[in-house]
């Protein structure tokens, strides 16, 4: 009926998308990660912002969240949206991989910080159970922030990035024991906990099991059946039943809602459906994701930490320094790079969204007084709020102590490397390009060295056992470490043109008559680069145009011959075109070259077809091997 529709009902959700699309293109324009804007919305227009206005401002109640609980349960389903498909990107031969940093770095992290922390929260609190629970809550970490801004960073699949994911599954496997142990010290029954908690762990196991079992029989032919139908919103519908399902068969059986349908993300990544499912569940994802971010931050009371700024600021520090010296020494016990731990302490050192449900249990059950629960709250959102800056913190120091450590190992290696007296290739750039042109070398037997400015990448290259060292290319002095006085030939095959112009200057001032080929990014790049002196510049855009038209010719039926010489004539045309300080006798001779192997060409692709059918042919057998015979001597 008109005029009947509760638009009370539909306040939050309409604010929430209109946040939502404000935050995000603005976030993304401005390169900040869109998780600390909807941290800051949500301490903006929650309980501790703007809505504690409302009395004086009753108009402010459209636009804020007075009652958090409202959105809080929908906000929930964006962890387990996050974990699906952080199940349906992996597969279980790399669980299995990582099984030893899960199983044995993540357990050691939780244990020793739930212990530092435990003893430092006895000294303000003098009571065991509570500095129990303030240890267990604050020592996992936040799965839904951290990956986030990894993803965006490009570093999740970094070693610092699998490592860090590792040590956030065995914590998101942890929460099930950590709440019963709640539940048990609420119903009093702590006189038995060690059998209880050996029930607790064989109801998880046989949960997990049935889940995979139930899981492998009868995911693949419900979307099989889905896909079958031809129709995007049963597809849809299919994927949010799967996710939904098992998160609350693993909540119904003990477990976390998040750890279900991490489990069915890792059955249905085996499938051939994994691609199509996770485009339609990333849009859910994001928004639920974005929901849950707010929600973290309603629980952000402005008002209290400018009441006592320093003893919470001092709080936090001290909690990331903790978790982050832990994490760090862990680390390195596990052979990690001194980079690597430092990035993994750094992003694992702030608390987690979990301190929100241990918390909420926990002074639920009567266990945890509320006002220091809000403490600890207020605590693990700041810590959070921290996240995307300690990302790039511990990118950008990491990245500078593996610079330093590749230049040390490169400085000591180029010193004791057996460079060629004469004739070795030095090759500027391990890229896609960069490997290709050294395997073509290596076919050749031509002995070469790669200079590259990516520590990662030159860590791994040398331990696939290729000569790659790591330096800045444009500095005379690692040119000269790499004996560019005997050099055959110098190549550039970095996408940087102000980076290749610098090389390319400081190599012709080592040596002029070095044969220098540098890759060029177009035409114009290409020209600039001849009139300082390289030998060939090859144009990026000039070349797959060649190639377009070479596939083209080939594949309609033009001899290879014939569309090979005119590829190789119009190449030289460019390079006489591109290239003003070229020779034009030479360029003459070049054009009479390619016209001479264009002529020879058509004449093969001639020959190769088969001759015309005749009854009475005009010479005898011997003719043509006497011609033949003839041209040769000529020849």
């Amino acid at each position: 009926m008109a005029g009947s529709v509760p638009i009370e009902d539909y306040k939050e959700l309409v604010l929430f998308l209109g946040t939502a699309g404000v935050v995000v293109p603005l976030f993304s324009r401005l390169k900040i990660s869109p998780v600390l804007g909807f941290l800051g919305a949500g301490a903006l227009l929650g309980p501790f912002g703007l809505a504690r206005l409302i009395h004086n401002a009753p108009w402010l109640h459209w636009v804020t969240f007075p009652n958090k609980e409202e959105i809080s349960h929908f906000a929930e389903f964006g962890v387990v949206f996050l974990l699906f498909t952080i199940g349906i990107e992996l597969s279980w031969e790399r669980l299995r991989a990582l099984r030893r940093f899960v199983f044995g770095l993540g357990s050691l992290q939780v244990f020793l910080s739930t212990l530092a922390l435990s003893a430092i929260a006895y000294i303000s609190t003098q009571n065991i159970l509570f500095s129990a629970i303030i240890g267990l809550t604050l020592s996992l970490s936040s799965t839904a922030i951290v990956l986030p801004v990894l993803a965006e960073e490009k570093r999740l699949q970094s070693p610092a990035g699998r490592m860090s994911f590792a040590v956030l599954l065995f914590q998101d496997l942890a929460v099930a024991p950590i709440l019963f142990t709640v539940t048990i010290l609420s119903s009093g029954k702590s006189d038995n906990m060690t059998m209880s908690f050996l029930l607790t762990f064989a109801q998880a196991a046989v949960s997990v099991l049935l889940i995979v079992g139930a899981g492998r029989l009868i995911l693949r032919p419900i979307f099989k059946l889905a896909a079958n139908t031809l129709s995007q919103e049963f597809f849809m519908a299919a994927c949010l039943l799967v996710v939904l399902l098992t998160s609350f068969l693993a909540a119904l059986s003990g477990l976390s809602m998040s750890l279900g349908a991490f489990i069915a993300g890792l059955l249905l990544a085996e499938t051939e459906y994994r691609r199509a499912i996770l485009a339609t569940i990333e849009p859910f994802k994001g928004l639920l994701l974005g929901l849950f971010f707010m929600t973290v931050g309603m629980d952000l009371d402005v008002t209290r930490l400018f009441a006592r700024p320093w003893p919470i600021l001092t709080a936090a520090i001290s909690l990331i320094a903790v978790k982050a010296l832990i994490v760090y020494f862990l680390g390195r016990a596990y052979k990690l790079t001194r980079s690597v731990s430092l990035e993994t302490a750094l992003v694992l050192g702030p608390a987690g969204e979990f301190a929100f449900i241990i918390i909420g249990s926990a002074v639920a059950a009567k266990l945890f007084p509320d006002r220091l629960a809000q403490s600890i709250l207020l605590l693990a959102t700041i810590t959070m709020v921290m996240i995307p800056f300690l990302a790039r913190i511990g990118a950008r120091i990491g990245t500078r102590m593996a610079r330093r450590k590749a230049l040390a190992d490169t400085n000591t290696a180029v010193a004791n490397a057996p460079v060629q007296a004469t004739g070795h290739v030095i090759v500027i750039g391990f890229g896609r390009v960069g490997q290709l042109v050294s395997e073509m070398l290596g076919r050749h037997n031509i002995p070469f060295i790669v200079i590259d400015a990516d520590p990662t990448r030159v860590t791994n290259a040398r331990k696939a056992g290729h000569p790659v060292y790591f330096g800045d290319s444009s500095t005379p002095t690692l040119l000269h470490a790499c004996g560019i006085e005997h050099a055959r030939a110098l190549v550039i095959t970095i996408d940087g043109p102000k980076t290749a112009e610098q090389i390319v200057a400081t190599a012709r001032g080592w040596r002029p008559d070095l044969t220098i080929v540098a890759r060029a990014r177009d035409a114009k790049h290409a020209t600039h680069l001849y009139e300082m002196g390289v030998t060939d510049a090859v144009p990026e855009s000039i070349e797959a145009s060649l190639q377009l038209s070479e596939a083209v010719l080939v594949d309609i039926g033009v001899p290879m011959g014939i569309v090979l010489a005119s590829i190789h004539e119009r190449r030289d045309e460019f390079r006489d075109i591109l290239n003003p300080k070229k020779d034009k006798n030479l360029s003459k001779r070049t054009e009479f070259k390619a016209r001479r192997k264009n002529t020879e060409a058509k004449k093969e692709a001639t020959s190769a077809l088969p001759p015309p059918a005749s009854s009475e042919p005009d010479e005898s057998p011997d003719e043509p091997a006497a011609s033949m015979q003839t041209s040769a001597g000529a020849a």
